[in-house]
């Protein structure tokens, strides 16, 4: 990994030395940043109209959090109040209609209980997450994997076992929930840089000046260009890092950097709705001093620009266990 920092380091300080990037000095610093606690929800990370309905039934018990209850719903459904699975699963929640005529509440208490309606079925997966969290209260280790894993494999499966059981299926649903939670924080301090950040940047600057395709990955058949996400998708794929094919939900593949904490090999996202990350409809790979390496649009090349737009929406530091997370309901 080392060759990627100095490779990276050298090539973007020549190509940009124009602009003044301070990448050696970014990577510097990125290198003695420790981990940090990140809560609350980042700026945009859950959509406008479930926000409040998220950040209030998110705290309704110990065991959960706005974040973690943003992760479920996302992991279930992408935030589709109209989701409807093979097994019957319904809504932004997925009830199947046997647990929602157990555990569904009238969330927004209009005198019904709508398995498709966000304002009952988010206040119902809270009440669903504590209910399972009264049931293994007792159980030793940590009260929100316990109940995650309850809610995968039954509470008495993890009475049984004195917490998450080893079962493959649900240790990967605590992992993946939990891990997903991270890209719903908002956080409060500094969280350390991806290590294959470098790798990263080094192949964007390497694709410098091909010319844009929509809907391009770099393959022979398509003269190797790029969209904007499929550059970035490509780019980290060459570190190991498999990210989903579209730039909104790229943006939850780990924590959200606020403007003034950006490091090189940061993802940067724009859209023209600030208040919904599911609108962000352009990505591109941080380069330091300002700029970014990017595929613009039909007529350009990849190219460096500048972040600071009307239209920059946020970051995210990239993660291979935030990439494992995410679902594949988009890709390409």
């Amino acid at each position: 990994m080392r060759k990627f920092w100095v490779g990276a380091t050298v090539a973007i300080g020549l190509a940009m030395c124009c602009v003044a990037l301070l990448v050696v000095g970014t990577y510097t610093v990125a290198a003695n940043l420790a981990g940090g606690r990140a809560v609350g929800l980042a700026q945009g990370a859950v959509p406008a109209q479930y926000k409040a309905l998220v950040q209030r039934w998110g705290t309704l018990c110990d065991a959960i959090n706005p974040a973690l209850l943003a992760a479920q719903m996302y992991q279930e459904s992408g935030w589709d109040p109209t989701a409807q699975s093979h097994a019957e699963a319904q809504g932004i929640a997925q009830f199947i209609p046997g647990t929602w005529a157990t555990h569904g509440i009238d969330g927004d208490g209009d005198g019904d209980r709508d398995v498709w309606d966000p304002a009952d079925a988010i206040p119902s997966a809270a009440s669903y997450d504590c209910e399972l969290a009264g049931y293994v209260k007792d159980v030793p280790g940590d009260p929100t994997a316990n109940m995650l894993a309850a809610y995968n494999a039954g509470a008495y499966r993890v009475i049984q076992s004195g917490g998450v059981p080893a079962i493959s299926e649900t240790q990967n649903y605590v992992k993946t929930i939990t891990t997903l939670a991270k890209s719903f924080e908002a956080p409060v301090s500094r969280v350390p840089a991806s290590r294959q950040a470098a790798g990263a940047i080094y192949y964007a600057q390497e694709k410098l000046g091909t010319p844009y395709l929509w809907g391009g990955n770099g393959t022979p058949g398509q003269g190797g260009r790029f969209d904007c996400s499929g550059l970035t998708k490509a780019a980290y794929a060459s570190v190991g890092i498999d990210l989903p094919r579209v730039a909104n939900d790229q943006y939850n593949a780990g924590s959200h950097p606020a403007r003034d904490e950006l490091m090189p090999g940061d993802l940067v996202f724009f859209s023209d709705d600030l208040a919904d990350s599911r609108a962000i409809r352009h990505v591109g790979v941080y380069v330091g001093g300002g700029y970014m390496i990017n595929a613009p649009y039909t007529g350009s090349v990849i190219r460096f620009d500048k972040i600071d737009t009307p239209d920059y929406f946020g970051a995210t530091r990239v993660t291979e266990d935030g990439a494992k997370a995410l679902p594949r309901r988009n890709a390409a």
